[in-house]
C-alpha cells in the first residue's frame, strides 16, 4: 500500500500482455549480522526451518507477484549461514536493541541468513532476489526493478516516495508521491499532498481503509487490492518450494491455486 507501488501496478497493467521481460530485487537488514544478535527467529524448532526467506523474502514476493499481476510458477533457491553458533541470552532482550547481554550460551543455529533466488513467472517473465539479514548498514531495505518493453521501473522502501523510470529514447524520469500527479488507484492511497512525506505506518493505514471501503461497497466479487488468506497460503507453498530447492539442489515448479 505505497502509492507508488499502486502506481507502477498500474502502469504495467496497460504494457502488452506477456511485455515484462524480467525482475531483480532485494530484501536486506542487518539486524542479525553479529553472533551476538539473537532471536527466536534463528532456531527452526522456534521460528520455522526458513527464516530469512520466510520473514523477509515473502514480503518481497508478494509485492513483486500483485505489482506484474503475475504469479511465481517456478524457483531455485539457494541458502547461506553465516553463523553456525549464536550467542543466547540467559534473560530476554528486545529485538533490534542492538545492544548485547552479558549473560550469553552458545547454541547451534539452523536457519539460513542470508539467499538467493531465481524466479520463473507465468506471465513468462523471470526474476531474481536476494535477501539477507547479515547487510552491515541496510536496516529494513525491500528494492525492486522490473523491466518492461516501454520502460523500467525501480522503487526501494528506504526511499518510498520517489519512483525511478527507465527509458531509452527519452530521458530518464523520477516521479515524487504526489497526488496530483498519480493514477486514480495510487492517488486513492495517498493521504497528503506532495512534499508531504507518506512510509510504512501509512501503510497498515491504507490497508484497512481499502477493506473497509471493499466492505462497505457490498460488492464481494469486485477486484481486491488487499491481501487474502489465498495470498498467504501461496506465500507458505513458495516457501516449501525453497526449502526443497535448497536442499535437493534443483528447480522446484509451485503448485499453481485458485
Amino acid at each position: 500500500y505505497y502509492p507508488l507501488c499502486l502506481e507502477v501496478r498500474d502502469r504495467l497493467s496497460c504494457q502488452p500482455p506477456n511485455r515484462i521481460w524480467h525482475v531483480q530485487g532485494s530484501y536486506t537488514q542487518d539486524w542479525l549480522l553479529h553472533d551476538t544478535d539473537f532471536n527466536w527467529r534463528v532456531l527452526a524448532a522456534e521460528g520455522g526451518e526458513l527464516r530469512a526467506l520466510a520473514d523477509i523474502g515473502t514480503h518481497w514476493l508478494d509485492l513483486v507477484q500483485f505489482i506484474t499481476q503475475s504469479r511465481v510458477t517456478a524457483l531455485c533457491a539457494d541458502l547461506i549461514q553465516v553463523h553456525p553458533t549464536r550467542r543466547r541470552p540467559v534473560h530476554s532482550t528486545q529485538t533490534f536493541a542492538g545492544t548485547g547481554p552479558a549473560a550469553t550460551n552458545e547454541v547451534p543455529i539452523d536457519t539460513e541468513d542470508a539467499g538467493n533466488v531465481l524466479l520463473r513467472f507465468d506471465s513468462g517473465a523471470q526474476g531474481s532476489l536476494n535477501v539477507s539479514q547479515v547487510m552491515a548498514g541496510r536496516k529494513n531495505c525491500l528494492r525492486f526493478e522490473i523491466a518492461a518493453a516501454d520502460e523500467a521501473f525501480a522503487w526501494d522502501s528506504e526511499h518510498p516516495n520517489e519512483l525511478w523510470i527507465g527509458r531509452r529514447e527519452q530521458p530518464n524520469g523520477s516521479l515524487l508521491r504526489d497526488p496530483s500527479l498519480l493514477g486514480p488507484t495510487a492517488r486513492a492511497a495517498t493521504s497528503y499532498p506532495g512534499g508531504h512525506n507518506e512510509g510504512y505506518p501509512d501503510t497498515f493505514k491504507q490497508l484497512f481503509r481499502s477493506v473497509y471501503d471493499y466492505v462497505n461497497a457490498g460488492d464481494l466479487t469486485a477486484e481486491r487490492l488487499f491481501p487474502t488468506f489465498a495470498d498467504g497460503h501461496r506465500e507458505i507453498l513458495l516457501c516449501e518450494a525453497m526449502l526443497t530447492s535448497h536442499r535437493e539442489r534443483r528447480w522446484v515448479d509451485i503448485p499453481q491455486t485458485p
